[in-house]
């Protein structure tokens, strides 16, 4: 198997916990499936998987290459992204339920088209997705089983499968969902407060390993 099986597992675990997790991508499809429907809902839900396809070939090129001329790069990076993703977690606990805005339910409309586009773009020139998906995936790469960038291409294809089960669902049943965030401020803080702490457990085992 070309991915350790240990390794993906917590990969699968964590990444499913961070996309349950309401952030700018999920309140982008909630909002886009209130304006528009469940249509425009996947639709952008498509456009934010398609920018992660991107960001996930583009780190799996870049950091392949690096660990393969210089294989201490790969301690390095690991480092360095298990010390980003404690500060996440440290981020998420300290903001808890602040980044949380209103969703409007009285928009004019969200097109299909515009909606992916909108997804796609967005999501695409957001640094801080590139700097995520370097600190994040290399955490569940296995260098001595060769082949790193299969490994990259597996990883990323469990986040995109993740991406449309969950941010798809929230685009769809937009409306409940949408009631519900602005109903439920405490469970958001929860949600927050739990994703933080497995976040820099996650980092400090990884650091520690």
């Amino acid at each position: 198997m070309p991915v350790d099986p240990h390794l993906l597992a917590l990969f699968t675990m964590t990444t499913l916990v961070a996309m349950l997790t309401p952030g700018p991508d999920m309140l982008f499809v909630l909002g886009c499936g209130i304006k528009g429907g469940p249509r425009a809902g996947l639709f952008a839900t498509a456009g934010v998987a398609v920018s992660e396809a991107v960001h996930v070939a583009l780190a799996a090129v870049g950091l392949a290459a690096l660990f393969e001329a210089a294989p201490t790069a790969f301690t390095v990076v690991r480092v360095v992204g298990a010390a980003y993703l404690i500060y996440l977690g440290v981020q998420m606990i300290r903001h808890r339920g602040e980044q949380t805005p209103d969703v409007d339910a009285s928009g004019g409309g969200m097109t299909a088209r515009k909606a992916f586009l909108n997804g796609l773009f967005t999501n695409l020139i957001n640094p801080k997705m590139v700097t995520f998906t370097i600190a994040f995936l290399p955490q569940f790469i296995s260098p001595e089983l060769g082949q790193v960038w299969l490994q990259f291409a597996i990883l990323g294809a469990i986040l995109i499968a993740l991406e449309f089960v969950v941010d798809g669902t929230v685009g769809v049943l937009a409306g409940r969902i949408g009631g519900w965030l602005r109903r439920r401020r405490s469970a958001k803080r929860r949600i927050d407060v739990a994703t933080g702490g497995i976040f820099i457990g996650l980092g400090v085992r990884l650091a520690v390993d």
